[in-house]
């Protein structure tokens, strides 16, 4: 007789429903039998990474063999110098997915509860789930963040709250006067972590704040950041936070080692170091970001205005029409189940012709 090891894991993680990814591309053509499909749904870079990034990866290939290096120390000297902070600020993560997880593990028990928006990134709910705690979940008020809400519904438990700024899927965002009254309003015992995964893209708004700014006058901040995003490393998982250095201690004591790769080390390394190859990767995204909502605007289909590499449109039945574009050879991410969006499909900024391709489809799908 087997025995029922679904009993013995702990109960939040037997009512987890996994993280679904994007379709790959492989797998439509190998189930649709078509050639030449694009993937417009999980807010990758379209035009790849620096090529003094693959340069750097292969000239480090011959070290594969050795353990990476487990404090980081190459990369975290290239952040403190970009960011002008202190090393000893910085905690590494396998994508910045890991380091959220890191925080809520840290700093939340099943005795504690944790606030998030509705329609917010499907990472915060999935961690606090799975540690067992109580999710706080507050309103938006036509798709923005109610800060006042949030403010409002923090109890004598809650220790942690997450923010994503700009928001995935919603792509809104929270301006530089907004989220600091916020983080005046909290308590100092509530850790505030804002996640900004899409920051390069968001950081030529002059209402959109740079959060680590603040870390001085707040140190129950935490801030996050991507390379997979914008730096086009989304391949090799690599991601950061910078906080007040006790808090980072404490992050990096139960951060696992090894948990950043020697080459998603070295990439990253590189990647940071060159301003101009970013420049021409955001100007690309704010192009096609143009081309899509034109598009959109000339259909007479709504969207929400996004700060990311990605937009929101309004289709009507999104999962229906999700499954009629994957025929056309066109994936994008529908929002229904657990991002509560059922009309609307995010897709992701690619180049001109992948973009004009989904257009196309979308037009045939929608007749």
């Amino acid at each position: 007789m087997i025995c029922d090891f679904f009993q013995l894991a702990t109960h939040g993680v037997q009512n987890l429903h996994p993280y679904q990814p994007g379709k790959p591309i492989e797998e439509l053509e190998r189930e649709y039998g078509i050639k030449n499909a694009i993937k417009l749904a999980s807010n990758e870079n379209p035009s790849g990474p620096n090529p003094l990034v693959l340069e750097a990866i292969q000239a480090s290939l011959k070290g594969i063999s050795r353990y990476p290096d487990g404090n980081g120390f190459g990369l975290k000297k290239a952040l403190a110098q970009k960011h002008g902070i202190n090393q000893d600020m910085i905690t590494l993560g396998n994508g910045s997915n890991d380091v959220l997880e890191l925080i809520a593990r840290t700093f939340v028990a099943p005795a504690h509860s944790v606030i998030f928006s509705e329609h917010a990134f499907a990472v915060y709910p999935l961690v606090t789930q799975a540690i067992g705690a109580k999710a706080i979940i507050t309103p938006t008020k036509q798709w923005e963040y109610d800060l006042t809400a949030m403010q409002a519904a923090i109890r004598d438990d809650t220790r942690l709250i997450f923010i994503a700024n700009p928001n995935n899927p919603t792509g809104i965002w929270v301006d530089k006067t907004s989220l600091k009254s916020f983080l005046d309003a909290i308590p100092e015992s509530v850790i505030m972590t804002v996640d900004e995964a899409y920051f390069e893209y968001a950081s030529d708004n002059l209402d959109y704040p740079n959060s680590l700014m603040w870390l001085t006058d707040y140190p129950n901040l935490i801030v996050t950041r991507s390379f997979s995003k914008a730096y086009g490393l989304a391949g090799l998982r690599v991601g950061y936070s910078i906080s007040h250095p006790n808090i980072a201690n404490l992050l990096n004591r139960i951060r696992l080692p090894f948990n950043v790769n020697s080459l998603a080390q070295t990439a990253a390394t590189v990647a940071i170091a060159d301003d101009d190859y970013l420049d021409k990767i955001i100007a690309l995204n704010r192009a096609g970001m143009q081309q899509l909502t034109d598009a959109f605007n000339y259909r007479g289909l709504s969207y929400i205005p996004s700060l990311g590499n990605f937009v929101s449109v309004n289709v009507g039945e999104g999962a229906k029409v999700y499954e009629l574009l994957l025929r056309q050879g066109v994936i994008t991410r529908p929002l229904g189940g657990g991002y509560g969006m059922p009309q609307y499909l995010r897709v992701s900024i690619g180049l001109h012709d992948e973009n004009e391709m989904f257009l196309q489809a979308l037009d045939k799908v929608l007749g």
